[in-house]
């Protein structure tokens, strides 16, 4: 099977970075907003700032990076941008262990840990390219996609499980080292990249136009164009309905927190199932229509959640449709960022997956604050109701034509030597 086949050892070494950074993010899942709750006492509001200021603002501060990363190797950019998320999440549980944590520090570490995230994924996905043949890339994505579920579906529930049993900071703690050993991970894939241009020539420095590049080259092209705007737009939606929707279950509809928890977990085997079949679905009907269709279908499951009622049938109902949803979205994510690097030239992956990360963090900060305003006003069924209708649309911004991937030559191309195992 193409997706079982063996992608090389250097591969395997970033495969398992990835597979435990992951883990540690899945374990941490809203440990921030839980240690303000339970230490610092935080009210809905500013675990509502703390939830978009730190993306947000991330997200600003990775702009100037993605020029700066592009002209050097992707490799100790990886491992710094590691190291860099480990140590600011352990000042959180030290500053705990001193009694001097602050919402503040949390907001600072949130910004520090979002921009290291765009920065270490958009040297990520340029190293990716020249790690892995093209023909390889979906397989590669794919993996990567059946992690991410797999992390998802057992991390949260583990987490909270660590929070209970030995403190609010067990899972930041767990989330630091796991960086730490995603950095190692990275550092034995050995082999080298070909060495850049020198940061400062007269070609390869930074300039001020540079900061735009990314988002220049993502409006000017016609295949990535529509599809900036659909997963910008899809993500930011299916995010913001979150809230209201935790608040409607929990509070409204009385589901106890290990039932919410169950209702988004079980369903996470549809990420599982829908990474592996993503490869075997082009293979049989090519990459553009499988696109398309799982981007048509991901769109009109989010909807049914503003029907959800109380007891087993709505918690019945939560699982079918976010078992639909995810297994949509593991279908479309691997092929997705597959067409995207395959689309983009190597001397400019970093700056586009910076601008990319960037957009979206920003618009999905900026809906999932709107969308808590709305539910306040209206109350969370009809702000959830509204997110599914708007997500109905997004299909729209797909694109209808079969753009075959058409980048020119690679000048700046940065490949790495032959894996030797």
């Amino acid at each position: 099977m193409a997706g079982r086949r063996s992608l090389g050892r250097r591969f395997g070494w970033l495969w398992g970075a990835y597979a435990v950074s992951t883990a540690g993010t899945w374990l941490a899942f809203d440990a921030f907003a839980l240690i303000a709750v339970l230490v610092l006492h935080a009210g809905p509001a500013q675990v509502a700032l703390l939830a978009a200021a730190g993306p947000a603002v991330g997200a600003v501060v990775s702009v100037p990076l993605g020029p700066w990363v592009e002209v050097r190797r992707k490799r100790p950019v990886m491992i710094a941008t590691d190291l860099v998320r480990c140590v600011v999440l352990l000042s959180v549980p030290v500053a705990f262990a001193l009694g001097r944590l602050s919402f503040g520090q949390l907001l600072l570490v949130s910004v520090a840990v979002a921009a290291a995230d765009i920065t270490f994924n958009a040297a990520a996905g340029a190293f990716l390219k020249g790690l892995v043949p093209s023909p390889d890339l979906l397989v590669a994505n794919g993996r990567f996609e059946a992690t991410n579920w797999t992390a998802s579906m057992v991390g949260p529930p583990l987490g909270g499980a660590a929070i209970g049993l030995f403190g609010p900071v067990t899972s930041v703690v767990a989330n630091a080292v796991s960086y730490l050993l995603s950095a190692f991970g990275i550092g034995a894939i050995g082999g080298g990249e070909k060495p850049p241009p020198p940061p400062l020539s007269a070609e390869t420095r930074p300039r001020a136009g540079d900061l735009l590049d990314g988002w220049r080259y993502i409006l000017a092209d016609p295949g990535l164009r529509p599809l900036f705007f659909n997963t910008v737009l899809f993500n930011a939606l299916v995010m913001a309905a979150s809230p209201p929707l935790l608040v409607l279950m929990v509070d409204h509809l009385d589901f106890a927190p290990w039932q919410y928890a169950l209702a988004f977990a079980v369903p996470c085997t549809g990420g599982l199932l829908g990474s592996r079949l993503a490869p075997r679905l082009v293979a049989r009907f090519g990459r553009h229509r499988v696109l398309l269709t799982a981007g048509v279908l991901r769109a009109g499951w989010s909807l049914g959640l503003a029907f959800v009622g109380p007891g087993a049938a709505g918690l019945a109902l939560v699982m079918v449709v976010e078992f639909g949803l995810i297994t949509c979205c593991a279908v479309f994510n691997p092929v997705f960022a597959t067409y995207r690097l395959d689309r983009t030239p190597a001397g400019r992956v970093t700056r586009t997956l910076s601008a990319w990360s960037a957009t979206g963090k920003a618009t999905l900060a900026a809906v999932t604050a709107l969308w808590g305003l709305l539910a306040g006003l209206t109350g969370p069924r009809t702000a959830i109701a509204l997110a599914g209708a708007l997500l109905l649309t997004t299909p729209f911004l797909l694109p209808r034509r079969d753009r075959t991937p058409d980048i020119g030559p690679e000048p700046t191309r940065l490949p790495l030597k032959a894996d030797g195992g």
